[in-house]
Order: structure tokens, then sequence, then C-alpha cells
């Protein structure tokens, strides 16, 4: 899967789960805060947030000549976004804490994607 998306659908997909954030965003800011507790809209407040900055990350490295080089970069974003953000999402939603269990999984990925995308500017410039 890695190599056989084209670059343009990666873009696509990071474009689609930037608008997913903002929907999210919208929904726990104003359907939200009379059905959720505090902790649960902080964990909401912070999926929102994550998806956003990684999906931008992700559509700023598939839209560069990075990505020709790096495209494990992509998929660790995505899949970041998927465990990290839904993680949270659906336990604020259904309170089931364990979830909080799988989160840190996605947090692993965005760091490995920082990771990746750091060598890979560090060995360009040279």
């Amino acid at each position: 899967m890695i190599t056989t998306l084209s670059l343009s659908k990666w873009a696509a997909l990071f474009a689609i789960q930037a608008a997913l954030s903002v929907a999210a965003g919208a929904f726990g800011a104003h359907a939200l805060t009379t059905i959720l507790d505090l902790k649960a809209l902080g964990w909401w407040q912070t999926a929102s947030q994550y998806l956003m900055y990684h999906s931008l990350a992700g559509l700023a490295v598939s839209m560069s000549s990075l990505a020709l080089k790096a495209p494990r970069i992509l998929l660790l974003f995505s899949v970041g976004n998927l465990l990290f953000a839904g993680s949270l999402y659906l336990m604020a939603l259904s309170g089931l804490t364990f979830l909080g269990a799988v989160t840190p999984l996605g947090g692993l990925c965005y760091l490995m994607a920082w990771g990746l995308l750091a060598l890979r500017l560090w060995r360009a410039s040279t």
C-alpha cells in the first residue's frame, strides 16, 4: 500500500483528515458541551488538534519530493491519526477509558514519522 498509493491520493487522504478535524472540533465545541464532562471534552479537543497538526504535516510531505523517498512517513502520520485521535474520540464518546492504552501507539507513530522526516531532510541537505 505504501508504494502503490499515488502522492495525489495521499494528499487527498490527508485533506479529508484535516476536514474531519474541523468537523469534529466544531461538533465538540457545539454539540458535546452539554453531553460530555470536562475530562472527555479535553480528550476530544486534544484529538482534534493532533488530527489537524498531523493531517497538515502529511499533506505537506505528500506534496513534496520527499514523499518519493520516504512513503513510510505518510503511512506513519495516517496510522498515527487513526490510533491517536481515533482512540481519544472513541474514549470521549464511550467512556471506555481502556482505549487510552491505544493512544500512545498513535503518538509513537507520530514520533517515528517526525524522526523519519528529520532524517530525510538532513540527508537531502548533503
